[in-house]
């Protein structure tokens, strides 16, 4: 039995260790092929490591458009959607969470609902209504419709509820009003939660490349995303060391984040239950 305990443990280690090596390949992948010449990009079979590192190949992509806009936009949108969804998903999910009135189960089935229809399905008519406000190519466009998020009510309404309902009763007893509950009890509390939704909404919406290319064809408000797609566009060719270059742009800000909040991360799915 020992023997047979061990040879699972070494299983499992090699079942973690193939995992990790097919979502870390592309980001590596992705690395090596930002500082090659287009001749080792193309070559078969495959060269892993450049015989020279083209640390150019950074800058070409950056001066190949107005990334500086590009990547500006992308800073502003994101987060100021996460901002407006805080506002508007702490209150909402306090209130889901804590207050007991007619018809909460059905506004919450509501916004379950939201969070399973797909924006792609949506677009169209928050576009004529953008579009007949005027706010098609601004950076509005791009903010307003995500202003608030029924993920977020989700996540938090589960991280509220947890909270001892004898903690609420004594800050009541204290003369604490709803407000300073909220944010000044429930709020720090479900930290790591708030730590973890914001890392996923700024991810997404930093990433996000269909809602921006819908909604603007203006280089002044577009953000990283569209950009880089932008780099695809040659005639003579894909120039995919310079691309692979843009996406190290792009993905750099989010992998320094995300290592700055893992510790966040991993206390959100200990300790507030989150599956």
């Amino acid at each position: 039995m020992p023997h047979v305990h061990k040879m699972l443990k070494w299983l499992e280690l090699a079942g973690m260790m193939m995992v990790a090596l097919i979502f870390v390949f592309p980001f590596v992948w992705m690395f090596l092929t930002s500082f090659k010449s287009l001749q080792e990009v193309i070559q078969f079979p495959p060269q892993w490591l450049p015989e020279t590192w083209l640390w150019e190949n950074v800058v070409k992509a950056w001066d190949s458009g107005p990334f500086l806009t590009y990547f500006s936009n992308s800073v502003l949108v994101a987060l100021s959607i996460l901002i407006l969804q805080f506002l508007t998903g702490v209150p909402a999910a306090y209130a889901f969470a804590r207050y007991r009135f007619k018809g909460r189960n059905w506004l919450f089935g509501l916004s379950l609902i939201a969070l399973m229809i797909p924006p792609q399905i949506t677009f169209l008519p928050v576009f004529l209504e953008l579009s007949q406000w005027k706010l098609i190519n601004t950076l509005w466009a791009l903010i307003l419709p995500y202003s608030a998020s029924a993920f977020g009510i989700f996540l938090l309404r589960q991280a509220f509820m947890q909270v001892p309902e004898e903690i609420v009763e004594a800050a009541r007893l204290d003369q604490a009003s709803e407000w300073q509950i909220m944010w000044n009890l429930m709020v720090p509390m479900a930290r790591p939660v708030l730590v973890t939704f914001g890392l996923f909404s700024f991810i997404y919406h930093w990433n996000d490349y269909f809602w921006p290319l819908v909604m603007t064809n203006q280089e002044l408000v577009r953000t990283l995303p569209i950009g880089i797609a932008m780099l695809k566009q040659s005639e003579g060719g894909v120039a995919w060391h310079i691309v692979m270059a843009g996406n190290l742009i792009l993905v750099l800000p989010i992998l320094l984040i995300f290592f700055l909040a893992q510790r966040q991360i991993i206390r959100a799915f200990v300790y507030s239950g989150v599956k």
